[in-house]
């Protein structure tokens, strides 16, 4: 694993004050907000660094582990119990001795842990948890309208994983023991996959719900008449009532999405009517609308 300089990401010194990190993670964020910086790759790696900086930095606890352990801090509290519960060490055939880990015993502990070398503390091996895996998957909209299997590499082993209908932007689900490998006989750590989804329909989606804007031509509004429209599924043809205002919104139940983990379960659709109004009247139409006027 290698280090990384969070005081560097947030361009703070390491006797920076909780108040100076707050005000620097800050100025970044909104700097390189994906929001503010659409289709920029480079901004959304630097908006994550800042915030994994900010996680460790803001936090007091974790700062102060990241000040004495450095790139191993999130493995502080194993370092320690390993550490409170040594006492003696055997060496060379049963001759002991006494004494707190040295700077050389921290190193190879981790050693141990990440490279793979065994040690031995007390006279048993020590077991320790395989580290997370933390990965993106970008996905369009569609790609999540229906359950579906797709095969995914992390760190060069290929994971066969169902994607469930329904999954949301930002969603992280939790793929158990396919993170790195435990050590001294410890288990594997997790996979966890946060979803990317990008909306390329005309609708607009919250949660199973989705929502679209529909025009319909003037004479429609007010006389009535049927209209077709799109869903995720397939045409509807829909019924205007008569003296139908503009922005009158009508559902459809269950023309929504799929509702995550729940079969066979979907939101609803929304559809809000734009009246156009007619262009390029020609006289005979102007004549007939003074005479509604006159009515």
């Amino acid at each position: 694993m290698e280090f990384v300089d969070y005081y560097k990401i947030l361009g703070v010194s390491k006797n920076a004050t909780e108040s100076d990190v707050k005000k620097a993670y800050r100025k970044l964020a909104r700097k390189y907000h994906p929001d503010l910086n659409p289709n920029d790759k480079e901004a959304e790696k630097k908006f994550k660094e800042i915030n994994e900086a900010n996680e460790v930095l803001g936090n007091v606890e974790n700062r102060k582990k990241y000040d004495q352990y450095g790139k191993d801090w999130k493995h502080a509290s194993a370092f320690d119990k390993a550490k409170q519960s040594q006492g003696k060490y055997t060496k060379n055939g049963g001759q002991q001795y006494e004494g707190d880990f040295s700077e050389n015993d921290f190193s190879d502990f981790f050693e141990s842990m990440f490279g793979g070398r065994k040690r031995s503390y007390g006279g048993g091996q020590v077991k320790f948890r395989g580290e997370d895996y933390n990965a993106e998957l970008r996905l369009d909209l569609m790609d999540v309208y229906k359950s579906h299997k797709r095969t995914l590499t992390v760190n060069g082993k290929n994971i066969r994983i169902t994607i469930p209908a329904g999954v949301e932007n930002g969603q992280t689900i939790k793929i158990r023991n396919y993170g790195g490998l435990g050590t001294g006989g410890g288990p594997n750590g997790d996979l966890f996959i946060t979803f990317v989804i990008e909306n390329t329909t005309v609708f607009k989606r919250d949660k199973g719900d989705l929502y679209l804007n529909k025009g319909i031509d003037l004479y429609t509004a007010v006389l009535g008449g049927e209209i077709l429209i799109n869903t995720l599924d397939g045409k509807v043809k829909l019924k205007v009532k008569p003296e139908t205002e503009n922005g009158t919104k009508v559902k459809l139940k269950g023309k929504g999405f799929p509702l995550y983990k729940k079969e066979g379960g979907y939101g609803n659709l929304y559809v809000t009517y734009n009246v156009k109004l007619p262009k390029k009247l020609t006289s005979k139409q102007k004549e007939l609308f003074r005479e509604l006027s006159n009515l």
